[in-house]
């Protein structure tokens, strides 16, 4: 990396908290922290929404709507921090999902809930890479390993503390906590951020591909607009529904011949027509489709099926993001012992597994062979996700690199969000198919319909894994970056 490179300061080289570079580390772990926390504090508090906002056929929104808005955003974000740097960045970040925080804490109705999540999802879009560009670009290789470590650990604290956080709130006081508390942590964030990450940014002069990014926005909207209320607010076939998947079909099919002309595209689509991205490139929107299809609907399962109070339902959602972590950090040994793609398939295959058996047990609730399978599910995912992104890392240079981890962040979040809507119009067809009655018998069939769906999910990313190919990737890839001053 140049001159003109992001800097923490020349003092304590060391990668433990107390350098200069450490104190960055705790802010972007606070950071990461924010976005971690909510990734599953309000799935357990859906149901108490619900009762007081009411409008349950709505409640998929509250996910899609934030992931949608996370997924468009990062292309665009990631460019200007190009241009004026990654520091005024992440800090618009906070700043959007702290305003977006307050007001899902005073929201009215669902719709207005549903509005505010995406101010939310606006933050996150550049909070969350955002971090892991920083991290990036201040530790050489040879320390990431540590330090990916520390953020790690994070996702596991949340995974533990969100569900049951959001359990509490719900239960105790009211599930407009879940978002309120992000208030001092935000601040704290922020001042952090601001205090102790410095850089120096050369300007300069950079094309921001607003009509890709246009067009992308509308074609993901309208095809999971018309996911979410085909058969619902509307039949399939009805004029709202064709109008609605002919307008994203468009959008997307213009999207295409727009990036192959823009200058700097949002989306470089030459990169992603590679086999091994386009390979590692599915298998995260499996990965982001199948932990939101898990996250999102177990808790509304067992407390409507089984009655369970929200904090008994967030320890189940807890295992699978507790087995995620856990299985990630043994991915590494694994990794560069047996190779990426056997590394992948073994994880893959694990969450087929624990998928196909959250299907089969659907039809009898138990919250506790909800948690052993989820955390199955988690424990295979672990193993996919990180594997496959270092796949997608080392097969090319350092020049491209951040493009690669881009394009994968953007995959998961695409394939959450269209995940929760195609899960979504699965169970709100279910559910008015049996009259619209929000019965015992009626959620459980749902709910199982959903679980077969996240199993299908899962078997096509274990048919994208085994199209990666065979062999390791040469270790001097690792070599080719550059680490920053």
């Amino acid at each position: 990396m140049d001159e003109n490179s992001t800097q923490t300061g020349d003092r304590g080289r060391s990668v433990g908290f107390r350098s200069d570079r450490g104190k960055v580390l705790m802010s972007l772990m606070l950071t990461t922290g924010l976005i971690a926390v909510d990734a599953t504090i309000l799935a357990t508090a859906v149901p108490s929404v619900v009762k007081e906002l009411g409008e349950f056929e709505q409640f998929p929104w509250l996910f899609s709507v934030y992931l949608l808005a996370q997924a468009v955003s990062v292309p665009i974000y990631s460019k200007l921090a190009d241009t004026i740097g990654r520091k005024p960045i992440i800090l618009v970040g906070v700043g959007l999902f702290l305003l977006g925080s307050v007001l899902a804490g005073l929201a009215w109705n669902m719709t207005s809930l549903i509005v505010f999540r995406v101010v939310q999802g606006l933050g996150a879009g550049a909070t969350a890479p955002m971090a892991m560009t920083i991290v990036g670009d201040i530790y050489t290789v040879a320390e990431r390993a540590l330090v990916q470590g520390y953020i790690a650990s994070v996702w596991a604290v949340a995974s533990v503390v969100g569900p049951a956080l959001g359990g509490i709130f719900s239960q105790f006081t009211s599930w407009r906590w879940i978002f309120l508390v992000n208030i001092p942590l935000c601040l704290l964030a922020g001042w952090a951020l601001a205090r102790f990450y410095r850089e120096n940014v050369e300007r300069r002069h950079h094309t921001i591909d607003y009509l890709g990014a246009g067009l992308l926005t509308v074609g993901l909207t309208a095809v999971i607009l018309a996911l979410l209320e085909g058969g619902n607010a509307w039949s399939w076939l009805s004029w709202q529904s064709l109008t609605s998947f002919g307008i994203g079909i468009a959008a997307l099919v213009a999207f295409v011949p727009a990036e192959r002309r823009a200058a700097e595209p949002v989306l470089d689509l030459a990169v992603v027509r590679r086999p091994l991205i386009m390979t590692t490139t599915a298998i995260s929107l499996g990965v982001g489709a199948l932990l939101i299809g898990v996250t999102s609907f177990v808790p509304t399962y067992l407390e409507n099926a089984l009655g369970v109070v929200p904090l008994i339902s967030g320890v189940a959602v807890a295992a699978l993001t507790l087995g995620w972590p856990l299985s990630a950090s043994m991915a590494g040994r694994l990794y560069l012992r047996f190779g990426y793609r056997t590394t992948v398939l073994t994880g893959s295959a694990i969450a087929v597994v624990g998928c196909v058996a959250l299907a089969v047990s659907g039809p009898y609730p138990n919250p506790w062979t909800v948690g052993a399978v989820s955390f199955v599910i988690g424990f295979g995912l672990g193993w996919t996700a990180a594997p496959s992104l270092i796949a997608a890392q080392a097969s090319v240079d350092w020049s491209e690199r951040g493009v690669v981890t881009g394009i994968n962040v953007f995959a998961r979040s695409a394939g959450s969000a269209i995940g929760v809507a195609v899960f979504g119009a699965i169970a709100t067809n279910v559910i008015a198919a049996g009259r619209g009655e929000h019965d015992y018998a009626t959620i459980v069939t749902a709910s199982t319909w959903v679980f077969a769906a996240v199993a299908l999910t899962a078997a096509l990313m274990l048919l994208a894994a085994l199209r990666l190919p065979r062999g390791g990737v040469d270790s001097t890839a690792y070599a080719t970056a550059t680490p920053t001053r």
